[in-house]
């Protein structure tokens, strides 16, 4: 294999540019930690073996990399390629990372690349994963283009993949299940007539996650701590099998006014929860 030239994930690098000559203050062994925890070494490795890789072929050779396999049911739902509408499709959001890759990776299959993720920002630093991101960054510099970039990706010639939880799955009162659903795939969905279809992935982070993340909502809040680790996190499932089940589509039409937007979004919460 090549030798790695250059890192695409820089920690000493991020530092800097987010502390400036502060950054230099940062101890040794924190800067050791950071490294380990966002996997530093792995993570540059595969996106060198993968340069040359772009859309869909990256997608399935970073679950190739970390040997994840998925279990798909309910294909028959997938509207067919030739299918001239278009379509949303929502998703609970249980890793935070492989359940993105995985399912960009089905539909990506069934559509030619054909799709877009509404995502954070920061992954659009992804070279192979960058042209089926339309970057999000509600907290940034972008937080007022928000509305801008989510109209964009509705009212362009693609598939939308969504998790509307926004943040990864927490787990409460002995249950991992999502965070209230925004809205925002509902509303647009009416807008732009697209039929919503529902999907449930099935999987779970470790518990020291969990406790981590109840800890950052409850007590630091501005902050999402448990982010740090997600990287962590993907690897900790590298050699898992997922189970994947795709619904019916649920027509745009159906989300009419005998509910706010906010309660569809939570309807469709529930029937991607009974899929299970």
């Amino acid at each position: 294999m090549e030798p790695i030239t250059e890192k695409t994930v820089d920690i000493e690098k991020v530092l800097r540019s987010k502390m400036g000559a502060k950054a230099r203050w940062v101890p040794r062994f924190a800067v050791n930690w950071l490294k380990r925890i966002a996997h530093e070494d792995q993570v540059n490795d595969f996106l060198w073996q993968a340069r040359d890789l772009t859309g869909t072929p990256w997608l399935e050779a970073c679950l190739n990399y970390l040997n994840v396999k998925i279990e798909v049911s309910g294909l028959e739902n997938l509207p067919a390629k030739d299918d001239e509408r278009l379509y949303t499709f929502v998703s609970n959001h249980p890793l935070g990372g492989i359940d993105g890759v995985a399912l960009g990776s089905v539909l990506g299959r069934q559509y030619d690349d054909r799709f877009r993720y509404l995502v954070n920002d920061l992954l659009m630093n992804l070279p192979g994963l960058a042209p089926l991101c339309i970057p999000i960054n509600k907290t940034g510099k972008q937080s007022r283009s928000f509305p801008a970039m989510v109209e964009a990706g509705f009212q362009s010639q693609n598939h939308i993949l969504m998790f509307p939880a926004g943040i990864c799955s927490r787990r409460r009162d002995g249950e991992i299940r999502d965070l209230p659903w925004k809205k925002t795939f509902i509303s647009k969905s009416i807008e732009y007539q697209r039929d919503v279809v529902p999907i449930h992935f099935g999987g779970h982070n470790s518990n020291f996650f969990y406790r981590l993340s109840n800890f950052s909502d409850r007590y630091v809040k501005k902050v999402n701590i448990a982010m740090l680790f997600l990287a962590d996190e993907m690897f900790k499932n590298t050699g898992q099998t997922f189970h994947v089940t795709i619904g019916k589509p649920i027509p745009w039409q159906t989300f009419d006014k005998s509910k706010t937007p906010a309660e569809w979004a939570e309807n469709v919460k529930e029937q991607v929860y009974k899929l299970r």
